[in-house]
C-alpha cells in the first residue's frame, strides 16, 4: 500500500499517520522526493480497509500496489534511485561504466587492465576471484587472492570494485574487499543467499536469469530489498532463447521497460549477452541509446591466452575508442559518462 501526503503534511501529522500503519501491522518505508513523501506500507492484507488511513490528517491519497514486487515497484517510489558510493552514483544522470576481466588471473594482469580502466574515464573495475563455470574442470578463480590483488589495483587508480558472490559464506570475505557484490544469473533466484544480502548495506547487483521473465528479476531484487538493503541495481546480461548465432538473446527492450516498472537502476552486459567480442560494441551502443544506466564491459589485453571468456574480451585499444563513442551517444540523450 502506498500513502500519498499532502504537500503541507506536518511533521506531527506524518508520526501520526506512520504510528497508525505501525498499529495495523505494516512495515513503513518513507521517501521524501522533491514533489512529494510517499509511505509505503508493507504487509500483506487483502481485505485492509485502506478508508482507515485515508480519513488522517495530512493524507492525500491511498492505493494499494498490485504488482507482487512491492519495494522495487515504481508505485512505491517514484523517484529513480541513485546509488551513491564514495563519489560514484550509479542511477543518475551520469552513466556508470564498469570493466575489466572475466577472471583475475594475476597481479600483473589486474594492474595492467586497472589502468586502463581509469585511463578510459570508467570509475568501476570488474573481475572474479570465485568463479561459477559450468565445467568443474573450467578455472575456478584465486579466491581470496584473487581479492586482495583486485582492491589493491583498484586502490592504485581511484577505482571501485564489484565482483561476484556465489554463495552465502562467501559473503563475510569479499564484503571486506568490494564495493558492490555481483550476483550471476544462475544465482538470481537463490534466495537463501538474497536474503542475507539484503542483511548487509554493501550495494547488490543482480544478474538477469538465464530463463528469467523481467517480473521474477525484480522479485528477485524484492528480496534484497524486503530484507532492509536499499542499494540494489539490476544488470541485463542476455536471455536464453532458441537462437544460437549469439551466446544469449540480449533484451534490449528490457531496459525501458523495467525504468516504467521500477525505480531501480539498470546496467546492461552486452559481453556476455553477445559472447563474441565484434558484437559487443554494436549492443553497448545500442544499450544506452535504450537508456541504460551503465554498462559492464569484459576486457583482457591478451584475450587468447584468457584463462576464461577470452572471446568476448575487448582488446584495451577497441575499449578506449568504444568508450569515445559511448561517450558521444550519451551526449545526444543528454548524458554523460
Amino acid at each position: 500500500m502506498v500513502v500519498i501526503l499532502k504537500n503541507n503534511a506536518t511533521e506531527e501529522q506524518i508520526e501520526n499517520i506512520k504510528n497508525h500503519l505501525a498499529q495495523y501491522g505494516f512495515q513503513i518505508h518513507e521517501s521524501r522526493g522533491v514533489q512529494k513523501t510517499i509511505l509505503g506500507a508493507i504487509g500483506v492484507q487483502p481485505d485492509f480497509d485502506t478508508r482507515k488511513i485515508r480519513i488522517l490528517d495530512g493524507v492525500a491519497e491511498v492505493y494499494r500496489v498490485t504488482a507482487p514486487f512491492k519495494q522495487a515497484s515504481r508505485d512505491f517510489k517514484s523517484d529513480d534511485t541513485i546509488i551513491k558510493i564514495k563519489d560514484v552514483e550509479i542511477g543518475g544522470n551520469k552513466l556508470a561504466m564498469m570493466a575489466g576481466p572475466c577472471s583475475i588471473e594475476s597481479e600483473e594482469q589486474i594492474f595492467k587492465l586497472a589502468d586502463i580502466v581509469a585511463e578510459s574515464g570508467a570509475k568501476i573495475l570488474r573481475g572474479g576471484a570465485f568463479k561459477p563455470r559450468t565445467s568443474p574442470y573450467s578455472f575456478q578463480g584465486l579466491g581470496e587472492e584473487g581479492l586482495k590483488l583486485m582492491r589493491a589495483a583498484a586502490d592504485a587508480n581511484n577505482l571501485l570494485m564489484i565482483t561476484e558472490v556465489m554463495q552465502i559464506s562467501q559473503i563475510e570475505v569479499i564484503e571486506k574487499y568490494t564495493d558492490i557484490f555481483q550476483l550471476g544469473a544462475r544465482n538470481m533466484q537463490n534466495f537463501a543467499l538474497l536474503k542475507e544480502l539484503g542483511n548487509t548495506r554493501t550495494p547488490v547487483m543482480i544478474k538477469r536469469g538465464l530463463s528469467a521473465t523481467i517480473e521474477e528479476w525484480l522479485m528477485s531484487a524484492e528480496y534484497v530489498l524486503a530484507n532492509g538493503n536499499p542499494n540494489v541495481i539490476l544488470c541485463e546480461r542476455g536471455i536464453r532463447t532458441f537462437e544460437t548465432y549469439t551466446r544469449n538473446t540480449f533484451d534490449l527492450s528490457a531496459i525501458p521497460v523495467v525504468h516504467k516498472r521500477s525505480h531501480l537502476p539498470v546496467i546492461a552486459d552486452p559481453s556476455h549477452a553477445t559472447g563474441l567480442r565484434d558484437q559487443v560494441a554494436p549492443m553497448a551502443r545500442a544499450a544506452v541509446a535504450a537508456g541504460a544506466d551503465g554498462l559492464m564491459i569484459e576486457i583482457h589485453h591478451d584475450p587468447e591466452n584468457a584463462l576464461s571468456d577470452g572471446p568476448q574480451a575487448l582488446l584495451p585499444d577497441t575499449f578506449l575508442d568504444l568508450v569515445n563513442e559511448l561517450r558521444a551517444i550519451a551526449h545526444a540523450i543528454h548524458r554523460d559518462i
